[in-house]
């Protein structure tokens, strides 16, 4: 049976634990979209290996993420969810890509040209990182991408490799369209950057109580006393604040910045409380996954099973085409 809906995909980089911004940046939209699109979210380990290079801590940050995705409410009945490295098909097909796109047209992606600019010399998997990204895309036929403004690029190249495969062999892959969540705000870390783990300024996400209260009591503020006027907006707490205290505390909280009486601790102490009631039901959910193992192989193992007929068809259809 052919779905009616809009087939959406993403892939998340098993390379931490995932923090506040990875949260309101990217994974709540998931949860949210699997009720609109056909959703398929995959582990991107093959995109890991660009950095990491320690096989068990690899396999423990795989396992790691997809608790982490089904304890925010990924539901294996709406979302096929599985790990790159289940789809064989997906190195064969980026060798195909390879021999059809050029060095200086790869020279153009923003990755490469930021780690060569600080004088890092780039591994060739970095290097071919948007055509495995590519493959990773069009495999399944997806016809929508959610990324950050800074990843449009990547969704871009893939419509030109799609375009030029159709060109030379014939109508095969669908042409995606990156899907841009507008009114997602940047998520201050605690120096008021936005939040990343390279600036090391992150609040886990299911960090520890300690974690996490070292994490937002250590918010970088002014120095105004509590009883001195202050503006909200320009708050590091207070933006913290704006997603996750409900509405009729956040507005006590702004008057008392802007009339005074309300000092930074107590606001952190606040947040912290908020912050903690707020993860508490993705802790329980997280708790019950990881004391099912069992479960969490089976939902894996389907995700597996359900990927793999889509990436065969095509991988067969791309094989004839190509001439194997």
């Amino acid at each position: 049976m052919k779905h009616t809906q809009k087939t959406a995909l993403s892939g998340v980089k098993p390379t931490g634990r995932p923090h506040l911004g990875n949260y309101f940046g990217a994974m709540k939209q998931f949860v949210e979209m699997q009720d609109e699109y056909h959703m398929h979210v995959f582990i991107a380990e093959y995109h890991a290996l660009t950095t990491m290079h320690n096989g068990a801590e690899l396999r423990d940050s795989i396992y790691n993420l997809v608790l982490d995705y089904l304890a925010i409410g990924l539901d294996p009945e709406k979302v096929t969810l599985y790990k790159q490295s289940d789809i064989p098909e997906l190195t064969e097909l980026t060798w195909i890509f390879n021999c059809l796109v050029t060095v200086p047209w790869l020279e153009r992606a923003h990755a490469f040209k930021d780690r060569t600019a600080k004088g890092i010399e780039a591994s060739v998997g970095l290097f071919d990182y948007p055509v495995l990204m590519a493959s990773d895309i069009l495999m399944p036929d997806s016809e929508i991408v959610p990324v950050g403004k800074d990843q449009i690029q990547h969704v871009e190249m893939t419509r030109e490799i799609a375009r030029k495969f159709n060109n030379i062999y014939g109508e095969t892959f669908t042409e995606p369209q990156e899907h841009i969540v507008e009114d997602v705000a940047i998520v201050p870390g605690t120096d008021g950057q936005k939040m990343s783990k390279s600036y090391g300024n992150t609040i886990p996400l299911f960090g520890t109580d300690k974690e996490i209260k070292k994490a937002i009591m250590g918010i970088v503020t002014d120095s105004k006393l509590p009883a001195e006027p202050k503006n909200p907006d320009e708050c590091n707490v207070f933006a913290l604040h704006k997603l996750i205290t409900p509405s009729d505390q956040r507005a006590e909280i702004r008057k008392g910045y802007e009339e005074g009486g309300l000092g930074y601790g107590d606001s952190k102490k606040m947040l912290l409380e908020n912050y903690l009631a707020f993860i508490e039901p993705m802790r329980e959910k997280r708790k019950y996954f990881e004391d099912n193992p069992g479960i969490v192989r089976q939902i894996l193992d389907e995700g597996k099973s359900k990927i793999q007929k889509i990436t065969q068809t095509k991988m067969k259809e791309v094989r004839e085409k190509v001439g194997l």
